[in-house]
């Protein structure tokens, strides 16, 4: 059995993809202050990977990236998780803004572009709108 299909409720698992430890530790403790379920991936080909194996496909409620990342960058893992499982809801965070890489991101499904720090309550209601609305099964 995975580590996503470990926890137990679809809706409430989140997949963090983010080469900052720091960053990473930051949202799952406001996620999991929440009781969403947290599963962490350290970049872009292990966020891959890790949707890759088993059915995990179907396993996670939704998916927070970052983009600036070594091996595989958040935009190649987005492009992959959009083709492959594009009814998994995916938010970008970044440290880096750049309006001309948003409107790209959220023309191609994106739920929405947030830029570090993120404070917790609007992550938070963030997550809810975005796991609270219908599924969307576009593919890029």
């Amino acid at each position: 059995m995975s580590l996503i299909d470990n926890a137990s409720s679809t809706k409430g698992k989140i997949l963090i993809i983010d080469d900052e430890s720091e960053v990473r530790e930051v949202l799952r403790l406001h996620l999991e202050s929440a009781n969403y379920n947290v599963i962490e991936a350290t970049d872009g080909e292990e966020g891959v990977n890790m949707m890759k194996s088993g059915s995990n496909l179907l396993q996670v409620g939704m998916i927070i990236c970052d983009i600036r990342m070594p091996k595989v960058n958040g935009i190649e893992a987005i492009d992959f998780l959009k083709k492959n499982a594009p009814s998994i809801p995916i938010i970008v965070v970044t440290g880096y803004p750049d309006s001309d890489l948003a409107v790209s991101l959220l023309k191609k499904g994106v739920k929405d572009y947030m830029v570090k720090p993120i404070e917790k309550a609007k992550l938070l209601e963030k997550v809810a709108e975005v796991l609270a609305a219908p599924q969307d099964f576009n593919s890029v």
